[in-house]
């Protein structure tokens, strides 16, 4: 059984942290919860300024992937304090998969929620998907398909709607409305 609460799983997060085998210095390492997150299982910070970092785990992570996959998402994060803490930037690359390796760690976690938007070109197979509202889904009369150049539509997943212009956009998300 894992933890319940936000506070619970901060607090199991940090015991965990400190037994997984990497030199960060956990003197200078905050916990957060985020419940805005609908993405990214975590994230790390780094003020440059007081050489601080912030880890952030997301709640709706956590309860979509319990707490034996959620570890690999803290080891995930704590390689990126790692890198932070001795080399000033985090990113995906070499370093960062070298570490992550050895840790166990995920070198990207999977998804946790569905994208409510879809991207869909008009020509090729292309599609994207999106969790909010970008320039793209708003205007995507100013876009082209990633892949051939061609024009897209939009789509609301659960909905079915779909849009070519803004024009379009603001009908589908009045029409919508708490549903969006």
């Amino acid at each position: 059984m894992g933890p319940e609460t936000r506070d619970e799983l901060l607090d199991a997060a940090e015991r965990y942290a400190r037994v997984v085998p990497i030199p960060v210095d956990f003197e200078r390492v905050e916990w957060e919860c985020s419940d805005r997150a609908v993405r990214r299982a975590g994230a790390c910070l780094y003020d440059h300024r007081i050489e601080q970092v912030t880890i952030r785990l997301t709640w709706e992570a956590y309860r979509s992937f319990g707490w034996d996959e959620f570890t690999g998402t803290i080891r995930h994060e704590l390689v990126h304090a790692w890198e932070f803490q001795q080399f000033g930037e985090s990113g995906h690359g070499r370093r960062f998969k070298t570490k992550a390796r050895e840790l166990d760690a995920p070198r990207h976690c999977r998804s946790f929620a569905d994208a409510r938007l879809r991207l869909v070109c008009s020509s090729c197979d292309w599609e994207a998907r999106r969790f909010r509202a970008s320039e793209a889904v708003k205007r995507p009369a100013k876009r082209r398909c990633g892949s051939c150049g061609s024009r897209y539509r939009v789509e609301h997943v659960e909905s079915g709607r779909r849009w070519r212009t803004h024009a379009g956009y603001l009908v589908a998300r009045r029409k919508l409305d708490g549903d969006w």
